[in-house]
């Protein structure tokens, strides 16, 4: 199952958050004893603040958008220092570009059914799941417009994070063509651009309903232009 932690709405604010540092201070004056200090001058940083801070930027990038995104209402969203914020990102660039590869990454999935139309509609599911939530829904258009703005955030996302995508779809045919379900010249670019590009036009641009009747019939066509 898709985890979609990071785009939860309400945040976590770390009990232990203070003074705009992510340092650890025990309740219990006897742990200072006990436990290993951080090394001087080195900061702990801590998962349950990262996650804030995550829950936050994309909280803010639905309801605002991304060129009005201010870092400064992304820490009071999520109940944190500015500092903490700067520690793990210098920039809003570099918090959306590292959040962005990272969890797209973490939400990509390959399955393996043993067939070609099994593949296709199980990425077809994964996709639904993921267009349906209300702030993916509202992210993704907002973050397609800013990137025919902006050329770094283009190269950026265009990176990693569309190659491992890409990566995985291309796999679903290559191990069609090795099972001979499809021909070996099957054109994989285009077949792998349907299966995103179909569901994200009729789900985000038109704002139709996606059933599952439509995603057999999706699936269906995209196996039958693959045999082709």
């Amino acid at each position: 199952m898709t985890n979609y932690k990071h785009f939860q709405a309400d945040s976590v604010k770390d009990s232990n958050e203070s003074s705009d540092s992510d340092d650890v201070k025990p309740n219990n004056p006897t742990e200072s004893r006990t436990k290993k200090r951080a090394p001087s001058g080195a900061a702990v940083m801590q998962p349950a603040v990262t996650e804030a801070l995550t829950q936050a930027l994309f909280t803010e990038w639905a309801i605002n958008g991304y060129g009005s995104l201010r870092l400064e209402k992304v820490a009071k969203r999520a109940g944190v220092g500015k500092a903490a914020l700067y520690r793990r990102w210098p920039s809003k660039f570099a918090m959306v570009v590292e959040r962005m590869e990272t969890i797209g990454i973490e939400l990509i999935v390959e399955p393996d059914t043993g067939s070609l139309y099994g593949d296709i509609y199980e990425t077809l599911l994964t996709l639904r799941r993921l267009l349906r939530h209300p702030l993916i829904g509202r992210i993704l258009p907002d973050l397609h417009a800013e990137m025919r703005r902006s050329s770094d955030l283009t190269d950026a996302i265009r990176g990693r994070l569309q190659q491992q995508r890409r990566g995985h779809a291309e796999k679903i045919f290559t191990r069609a063509i090795a099972r001979g379900e499809i021909p070996a010249d099957a054109n994989i670019e285009l077949l792998s651009d349907a299966i995103a590009g179909l569901i994200y036009w009729r789900m985000v641009v038109t704002g139709q309903r996606v059933n599952e009747d439509y995603l057999n019939d999706v699936a269906k066509a995209i196996e039958a232009m693959a045999r082709c």
